[in-house]
């Protein structure tokens, strides 16, 4: 029996959510799906966990510093095909900010924008079924 093992890339999305019901995205700077908005994230680096890499990345991309102990861990993805690059898995974090909390734009997001849930634009990659379970697992 011949086994046979792919490549598997870890990264950490965070869904970033006001106490009045905004979600903050990213517009993507580069590719894959350059121009399109995304949950802040990116690749987890050696040596690092996947919370830490969520809360590094949060500040990166939007300036929106959290302590990684505040994120809460909601889930992973692994569906094969949720990335064009090949096969990544990602585990999403959840970090709730006050109303007022201000972003800017880092590394390589173009914009980051806080948006109403419930008047999303286009996602990149899986991004609006991770949005749609994390809302749906949310205390109304």
């Amino acid at each position: 029996m011949t086994e046979s093992y792919e490549s598997v890339r870890l990264t950490a999305d965070v869904v970033t959510v006001t106490e009045d019901g905004r979600v903050l995205l990213v517009e993507r700077g580069r590719d894959p799906f350059k121009g399109l908005w995304a949950l802040p994230g990116g690749h987890v680096d050696a040596g690092e966990s996947s919370q830490e890499a969520a809360a590094r990345e949060l500040g990166e991309e939007t300036g929106v510093l959290v302590d990684p102990a505040a994120l809460f861990q909601v889930g992973a993805w692994d569906e094969p095909g949720r990335d064009p690059r090949g096969r990544y898995v990602t585990v999403v974090y959840l970090a709730v900010v006050p109303a007022d909390t201000e972003v800017v734009a880092g590394d390589d997001a173009a914009k980051a924008v806080w948006w109403p849930y419930d008047s999303l634009p286009p996602l990149a990659f899986d991004h609006g079924a991770i949005l749609d379970a994390v809302r749906d697992s949310m205390p109304s």
